[in-house]
């Protein structure tokens, strides 16, 4: 497995992997996926502004993908990011997420950012919250049922590790 940074001709893969979160699972609160010139355009912006974009590869495939943004618009947020990991459902429980993440954590610290937030799409995604301590995260608060999905309401979990 090589982590690299995204290109464009990855955004198709990027695209599949995140199409299938957004209708089966409740990581994401989007009810529509993107299409990719949709996520092209995201990955574009994020890349302008200088955030890392980084995927995870195999033979010539996309096994996951992950990146940081603008915790909140406003400038005093500046030094703080929201890091976002997906993973293909075939390379779950292979340490692709942890890969994506430690260099994540390691691209944010050499660009100068302080903090890192996980906004996790419901309480009952433990692995996610738990690939998230297992990296220095610690949970810092948890919002209750702001989200409705897939016929119920979600919490979101909030985690923060300082870099």
């Amino acid at each position: 497995m090589n982590i690299r940074d995204a290109e464009a001709g990855d955004v198709p893969a990027i695209t599949e992997i995140y199409a299938r979160s957004v209708v089966e699972e409740t990581a994401s609160f989007e009810l529509e996926p993107p299409v990719e010139t949709e996520m092209l355009s995201r990955m574009e912006s994020l890349l302008d502004a200088g955030y890392p974009y980084l995927v995870a590869a195999e033979n010539d495939g996309v096994l996951g993908y992950a990146y940081a943004g603008p915790y909140r618009p406003r400038p005093a947020y500046r030094h703080t990011v929201e890091n976002t990991v997906y993973v293909a459902k075939e390379a779950q429980r292979r340490g692709v997420g942890k890969a994506l993440m430690l260099k994540l954590i390691d691209r944010c610290c050499e660009s100068g950012f302080r903090q890192m937030i996980g906004v996790i799409g419901g309480a009952h995604h433990q692995a996610s919250i738990a690939l998230h301590e297992t990296l220095g995260f610690e949970k810092a608060g948890q919002l209750k049922q702001v989200g409705h999905k897939h016929g119920r309401w979600l919490d979101v979990v909030l985690m923060q590790r300082q870099l």
